[in-house]
This record gives structure tokens, C-alpha cells and sequence, in this order.
């Protein structure tokens, strides 16, 4: 029996709760790993609330980023063995595979090794943030050290993976954030410049850095309203991707967009993880960029695995700088429940 995170019905955080349960062992192309660690995101939060593009089949596990060791693996895998220190790349459905637990079952295809100087915890926090930022700004983008790349909403996991990205291969990476308390970490972080959305003009900063021309590339996951100082800033030729929509408000395409060149389209991490030959050159730029130490997660907070619903009301609060990670302990037996009925415990 192991103790897995589960949600009984769609809510906020408090629906999840710890399920104890036999996990069956990996069928054919499946791995099965101990977690040491977990990466939370806000897809998590949005699929436990039900407002993601998956519904969940209830009751539901969730989660799509783990960091463990091999347990066993299923027929015709190979690569892995039981201890291989290993984690995953989102490239699964949450309800299907979710991770959250002492023990997941994975897609053999969404298992990586990564760098053995990372932590558990780093380890939880590379995948879905690199290769998100990776797909748009190298894979599609083509990112130069000539770019200038505009970041909202630069101090989550992704952000900030952007910009470590930028600074790799030399392209100036400027951060927007709302307010000013994040400035400083923002610079610590690596972005050669900071906007703050609420006090600065967005579009005069911008075209004051690039001396007029605008940004090549913007990084938006935020939409709404703010999509017009972004077109607006953009170079002519530019692209902006936008790969989420965490305003509350419509995205409109402003109807000034005929002024210039400009590409304004939709991103998903699934253009790269669903590509086998397109992931294994993200797979090559992270590790390669892990080992070098120009790529390096940013860990905001870690709750234990008993604190689930603390850590997902933390994920909502939008205070992280950085990634949210939860950590795994497997208490001793005579702690656990009673192996031989199904319990479940309320957090």
C-alpha cells in the first residue's frame, strides 16, 4: 500500500486528500518510480479545479512532474533499471498517470536521467519549465544573442527557465513583473532588465532598450488586456507566443496588428514533448545546459507530502518566486494504515 494523493470531486485545494492504495504493477512501456520529489504546477491546480482542457474521471490523481528512483519497469523498456535516479517530462494526461504519491507508474517516453548533481528537488523542477520555454524560444523562435525577449509574469518556474534560456545563448532577456518586490530577485535571476507593468510605461521601456525596434520575441502567459502593449512593443516581424491565459479577461488581438509584421500564436508544451524527434533535442539542450550550471531550477518553497493542500493554496496565492516542490517521505510501517482495508485520510 502507498499513500496517494487523490481528489473525490472538482474543488479548491481542500478536496485533495491522501488515499491509501496498491499501485498494479508497470504494464508494457511503463515504468514505475519511488518519488523523492514533486514539481507542482498550475495545471495541477487547474485540472483539481476543473477548469483545465482535461475533465477528470473522479475520483482522480493528478500531478504530471516527479523526481525518484526505478522501481521496476514494464515489458520492452529499456534504458532503465530498478534504482536509476530518474524524473518526468509532462507528456501525459494527469488523470491517466497522475504522479502525486510515494509511488508512480509513468509512460516509459515521459522518463529522463538527469544530471547527478541535481537535488531531488531540482531534479522535480527542470522538465515542464525548460522544455516549455525551450519549444518556444529555440525550438520555433530561434533565439540569438541579436534578440531582445520580453518575459511577463518572469518570476514563475517558466520565467525564469526563459530567461536562464535567453542568457544561454546571449539574447537580452527583459523581465515584466506587476510590482516592484520582485525586482531585485528578478535581476539576481539573470534578466538583464525589469518592467514593472503597474508603474512603467511597457512599450516606451521596451523601445527605449532596443533603441526603437521592439522585441523580437515575447514569452506571454498571461493574455487579456495586456496583449496590445506587447503587440505594440513587438518588433516588425516579431513573434510573441502565447502559451497560457491567467487573466481573468478576454485575449483580444488588437486591431492594430496591420501596422507591422507580426506573428501572435497559440503555444503548447504538447508540440514538443508529442514530437519524439523534436523532445530529444530539448532533452540534449537541458541536460547539456544542467550539466554546465547555466541551467539551474529555482526552488521558491517545499511542503511534505502531508501538507498538499498548504502547497496548493500557496500555488494559488501567486507569492512564489519560482518552483513550488513537494517532498517524499515513506514513514516507517507501524506508522502506516491498516494494510489489509483501503483508508483514507482527510488532510
Amino acid at each position: 500500500m502507498s499513500r496517494i494523493i487523490r481528489f473525490h470531486k472538482t474543488g479548491g485545494p481542500e478536496v485533495l486528500q491522501i488515499d491509501e492504495l496498491d499501485l498494479p504493477a508497470p504494464k508494457a512501456g511503463e515504468v514505475r518510480i519511488a518519488a523523492k520529489a514533486l514539481g507542482l504546477n498550475r495545471a495541477d491546480a487547474m485540472f483539481r479545479s476543473g477548469q483545465y482542457t482535461e475533465e477528470a474521471r473522479l475520483p482522480s490523481r493528478l500531478g504530471s512532474e516527479v523526481a525518484g528512483t526505478v522501481e521496476a519497469v514494464g515489458e520492452g523498456v529499456t534504458g532503465f533499471k530498478p534504482g536509476d535516479a530518474v524524473s518526468t517530462i509532462p507528456s501525459f494526461s494527469q488523470g491517466d498517470y497522475g504522479v502525486y504519491g510515494e509511488v508512480a507508474v509513468v509512460p516509459a517516453t515521459a522518463v529522463v536521467k538527469h544530471p547527478a548533481s541535481l537535488s531531488w528537488e531540482q531534479a522535480a523542477a527542470v522538465w515542464m519549465a525548460y522544455t516549455t520555454a525551450y519549444g518556444a524560444l529555440i525550438d520555433i523562435g530561434k533565439l540569438t544573442a541579436d534578440d531582445t525577449l520580453l518575459i511577463p509574469a518572469a518570476s514563475s518556474s517558466v520565467g525564469l527557465a526563459a530567461i536562464q534560456i535567453a542568457n544561454l545563448v546571449g539574447a537580452t532577456a527583459v523581465a515584466l513583473t506587476r510590482g516592484p518586490s520582485k525586482r531585485r530577485a528578478l535581476l539576481g535571476a539573470g534578466a538583464a532588465h525589469v518592467i514593472v507593468t503597474e508603474e512603467d510605461d511597457v512599450v516606451a521601456e521596451v523601445m527605449k532598450l532596443t533603441d526603437g525596434k521592439g522585441a523580437r520575441v515575447s514569452f506571454d502567459p498571461v493574455g487579456g488586456p495586456a496583449l496590445a502593449k506587447l503587440t505594440a512593443a513587438a518588433a516588425n516581424g516579431g513573434i510573441i507566443f502565447q502559451y497560457g491565459a491567467l487573466s481573468p479577461e478576454p485575449t483580444v488581438l488588437p486591431l492594430d496588428t496591420h501596422s507591422k509584421a507580426l506573428w501572435v500564436r497559440g503555444y503548447r508544451l504538447s508540440e514538443i514533448s508529442g514530437d519524439p524527434a523534436r523532445l530529444a533535442l530539448a532533452k540534449r539542450f537541458i541536460v547539456d545546459g544542467l550539466a554546465s550550471g547555466h541551467l539551474k531550477p529555482i526552488i521558491a518553497n517545499t511542503f511534505p507530502l502531508d501538507q498538499i493542500v498548504e502547497a496548493h493554496r500557496y500555488l494559488e496565492s501567486n507569492q512564489q518566486f519560482g518552483k513550488i516542490v513537494v517532498t517524499v517521505s515513506f514513514p516507517p510501517r507501524s506508522h502506516r494504515m491498516n494494510q489489509t482495508t483501503k483508508k483514507e485520510l482527510r488532510l
